[in-house]
Formats: structure tokens, C-alpha cells, sequence
């Protein structure tokens, strides 16, 4: 058999051309715009606009886009009374993914062109909110709370997943990790999105897809695992202690290490200048003693790098947020920028079929059944 390149995990591969971000080790951009300043400047709202729609949104423009995103939430009735059947032990995620599959039955939107594939883009992002938000609701035994005109997206999630206005700095803290965690380009579950999207199938299928792949705790799943990680002391002492233990034993330390980035990730630099500021406020210093604990050794000795993923999971738990909703959050945050990509490759596509290196056995004759 002709031989040919393989690279483990496509790592090295160039599976494609795309105008939505650029994820490079001295930059991350969403189409041009660098992140630092668009977590600086720019809200979720005019974050989503920019990849759904290609640029910055004017006054007017943002203005449609808060009217659309506040429509969109409003949950079909079956689709709530799913939310309510679903037994309670089963994971955010897991109830997410049913739920948007669910969704998609009632989309709003009839036809697929440009048009019609952003509108859903803005359709999908509010319905993942009001998902997450009614069903972290109902499990507290509230009813499901209309939004509020007046709140951001961000303040909205958290109203009706809590039941009362956020105070601003948390409002701030989730606008902030929804425009960070909103595009990296080629990643596992925008790929998913972009191979289901290649094939002709809908943008719900390729967002359903999406949330499968962002499950996984190599992946979005990061976070969870990162704050459990980090429950498991109760000093600064210990928590320096097993991170050397583990580093002996060469296991891996979750919400470290990027396949990209090898000098660091620029949204941890971004949101942990943000947590710390959130830890002052809340007295939680000895999180932060924790959290430095295993992260410094990691920096200092090893040349090994937080993610994104390791001050988010921190954030999150100072902000009062179940660990189940970490990635769920994740999902409200990245719907955009997987509507973004199926709307790029469905615009000039191409079906994904890559090739395999077989290593089973050689060919084989078959016998009949009394010979084997």
C-alpha cells in the first residue's frame, strides 16, 4: 500500500481556509479583532454580531441584535416540558444537547439562505441560554422566568437561572468568559460542526454535533474537571504538595497545556487578571493561594501554561455557579461561533473524507462455517 503522512489527531494538518478567527501563538483573532481588545471594549452581543455577521456592529445593528436574541428566548412549550421530565441526575450537558435537538423542531426560521442562517445563528445562541436557564430553574423547583428587556445576555442567563438581577461585576464576569470562549477557530467541536455542515446537513444537526465533541474533558469539559481539581484541598500547602506528586508521576494536571498555544493561552491571561480582582471582593484569598499553588510550579518548572479553561472553572465557582453549568456555559458562549463556521463552510464547501492507514490484518479468505 502506498505510504502516506499520518499525524495523530490531524495535529500539524491544515483541514481548511477560514475568515472567522485566527488562533496563533502570539495572537487571537476574531476576524482581526484582538481578543484583549474585545474583552476590553465589546460585549458578547457585539461579539456575536462581529462572527455571525463579519464585523463590528453599529448602534443600530447591536439594537437588532438584543431585540432578536431577547425574542429568541422564549422556549417552546414541549420544549420546557421536556426540560421538566428529564430526571435530575442526568448531566447540563447531556439535557443541553436533547434540549437544542428538541428546539430545532420548532425553529422560526424557514430557508437556508445567508440570511436565514444568521438569523438562526442568533436563534441557537438565545435558545442555548434559556435552556440552561430553565432547566437549572426547574431543578431548584422555581418556574421558568421571562427575561427581562433591560438586561444584557449575560445578566439574563444568570436571572433566570438564579431567579434575581446579578449584581454588575458578575454580570461583567460571564459577558467576559462568553466573549472569550466564543471562537478558536479549528478546535474538536467547531470541526465536528464544520464535517456534519460539509455533508448538507442543517445548522442545528452541526451545533448538536458541536455540543457531543465540547462534552469531553479534554475539550469544554476542561473546566468541570479544573474545579473539581481544585475542591480537593483545603490549603495552598496541600495543593503544592500533590501537584509535585503529580508531576513526578508525569499525570496530567487539568486546565494546563494547549495543542496551539505553547507560551500560553491569552484568554487565561485576560480572565485571570478578572478573578483576581472578583477573589479580593469575595474574601477568597486561600482559592487563590490554591490556585497559584499548582500553578506556578507548572509555569516556573515546567514551562506548562494555564488554558482557558483553569481560571474559568475559579471564576465560575466564585460566582456561585454549579459545576454542571460550567460547560453548558461554555456551549452559550460558543454557539456563535460554530453557526459561524457552518455559515462559512456552507457558503464554499467541500465534503471532509479523509483517508485512514489501515494496520488490521492482511487480506483474509473466508472459510465456510465448518472449516473456522
Amino acid at each position: 500500500m502506498k505510504q502516506m503522512n499520518y499525524s495523530p489527531g490531524l495535529e500539524g494538518v491544515v483541514a481548511g481556509e477560514t475568515a472567522v478567527a485566527c488562533v496563533d501563538q502570539g495572537k487571537l483573532l476574531y476576524r482581526g479583532y484582538a481578543i484583549g481588545d474585545l474583552a476590553e471594549r465589546a460585549t458578547f452581543e457585539e461579539v456575536a454580531h462581529l462572527l455571525v455577521y463579519g464585523d463590528l456592529p453599529n448602534s443600530e445593528q447591536l439594537r437588532r441584535v438584543q431585540e432578536r436574541l431577547l425574542e429568541y428566548r422564549k422556549l417552546h412549550e414541549l420544549v420546557v416540558a421536556c426540560l421538566r421530565r428529564i430526571p435530575a441526575a442526568v448531566p447540563m450537558m447531556d439535557v443541553l444537547r436533547t434540549g437544542i435537538s428538541m428546539a430545532g423542531h420548532f425553529d422560526p426560521i424557514v430557508g437556508d439562505t445567508l440570511p436565514d442562517l444568521q438569523l438562526r445563528a442568533l436563534w441557537l445562541s438565545a435558545q442555548s441560554a434559556a435552556i440552561v436557564a430553565t432547566r437549572y430553574s426547574v431543578l431548584n423547583g422555581q418556574e421558568p422566568i421571562a427575561p427581562r428587556p433591560d438586561l444584557s445576555h449575560a445578566a439574563q442567563i444568570l436571572y433566570q437561572a438564579q431567579g434575581q438581577e446579578p449584581d454588575a461585576l458578575s454580570a461583567r464576569l460571564l459577558d467576559l468568559t462568553l466573549i472569550l470562549y466564543a471562537e478558536h477557530e479549528f478546535n474538536a467541536s467547531t470541526f465536528t460542526a464544520r464535517v456534519i455542515c460539509s455533508t448538507l446537513s442543517d445548522m442545528v444537526s452541526a451545533v448538536v454535533g458541536g455540543i457531543g465533541a465540547l462534552k469531553g474533558s479534554l475539550h469544554g469539559g476542561a473546566n468541570e474537571k479544573a474545579m473539581e481539581m481544585l475542591l480537593q484541598f483545603r490549603t495552598a500547602d496541600e495543593a503544592s504538595q500533590w501537584v509535585r506528586e503529580t508531576l513526578m508521576k508525569k499525570e496530567k494536571v487539568m486546565g494546563f497545556g494547549h495543542r496551539v498555544y505553547k507560551h500560553g493561552d491569552h484568554r487565561a491571561h485576560i480572565l485571570e487578571r478578572e478573578l483576581r480582582k472578583l477573589a479580593e471582593l469575595k474574601n477568597a484569598g486561600e482559592w487563590m493561594a490554591i490556585y497559584d499553588a499548582i500553578k506556578d510550579p507548572m509555569v516556573n518548572e515546567k514551562r506548562i501554561y494555564p488554558n482557558v479553561d483553569y481560571p474559568c472553572g475559579l471564576t465560575y465557582y466564585l460566582l456561585g455557579l454549579p459545576i454542571d453549568l460550567y460547560t453548558p456555559l461554555f456551549v452559550c458562549a460558543r454557539m456563535v461561533g460554530w453557526c459561524a463556521h457552518y455559515i462559512e463552510q456552507a457558503t464554499d464547501n467541500r465534503l471532509y473524507r479523509p483517508l485512514s492507514r489501515y494496520t488490521g490484518p492482511v487480506e483474509r479468505k473466508v472459510w465456510p462455517i465448518g472449516e473456522r
